[in-house]
């Protein structure tokens, strides 16, 4: 086979490939998993890329399946605005914090439930790209915070200076506790020196007119 088939050939395999697995033109990117508390606010992150330049008629679709694989709700609409639900779950409970210029198309919810946890979906259509991949996160609301390997370190530290300062004080106290009884063995030593001086010296004045 000569250059120019050979190349022919090349090219329309490679046109064949294209049309098989087409590349996806709107990617949509989040977390896979986020952990949050009862009663807390989160922020649900999630970004695009286009290859086309953002359009006036772009859109964005953040739906929620719950656990128990029940139907999808809507949780929030964006299109050249955010507009708010009027019903369900998450009405009043959902804001807008994405930024369309820097393809960032987050939300937030505030105070959570255990009834929000289950799968959140991103949708985002920037026409002519309306196809391609959606976001999923899926989050799960905890009631207490669980402590991580570095809290355990602080409370351990925490502990040690603890117990450092309270072994400290207590060698001073005994020290100075030690220092006081040994100041007053020796106050009642030279107390009782001086009356056995005292003692002796009557003694020998007594005896002195026996001797005369």
């Amino acid at each position: 086979m000569d250059g120019p088939s050979w190349l022919g050939a090349a090219l329309f395999f490679g046109v064949q490939l294209r049309a098989l697995w087409p590349v996806a033109a709107m990617e949509v990117h989040t977390s896979k998993e986020v952990n949050a508390v009862n009663g807390t606010n989160l922020r649900l992150k999630c970004t695009f890329s286009s290859t086309s330049p953002i359009s006036q008629h772009l859109s964005v679709t953040w739906n929620f399946q719950p656990e128990d694989l029940s139907s999808h709700e809507p949780v929030f609409y964006y299109l050249k605005e955010p507009y708010k639900l009027t019903a369900g779950r998450f009405r009043d409970r959902v804001t807008w914090d994405g930024n369309i210029e820097r393809h960032d198309v987050s939300i937030v919810i505030w105070n959570l439930q255990p009834t929000d946890n289950g799968t959140f979906t991103c949708q985002v259509k920037n026409p002519p790209d309306v196809d391609g991949t959606i976001g999923e996160v899926r989050l799960r609301v905890v009631q207490k915070v669980h402590f991580s390997e570095i809290h355990f370190l602080l409370v351990a530290i925490g502990s040690a200076c603890v117990l450092m300062i309270t072994v400290v004080t207590v060698v001073i106290l005994c020290r100075h506790r030690r220092k006081k009884a040994q100041e007053k063995r020796i106050e009642g030593a030279d107390e009782e020196l001086k009356e056995k001086e005292k003692l002796k010296i009557t003694e020998e004045k007594e005896a002195s007119p026996l001797e005369d």
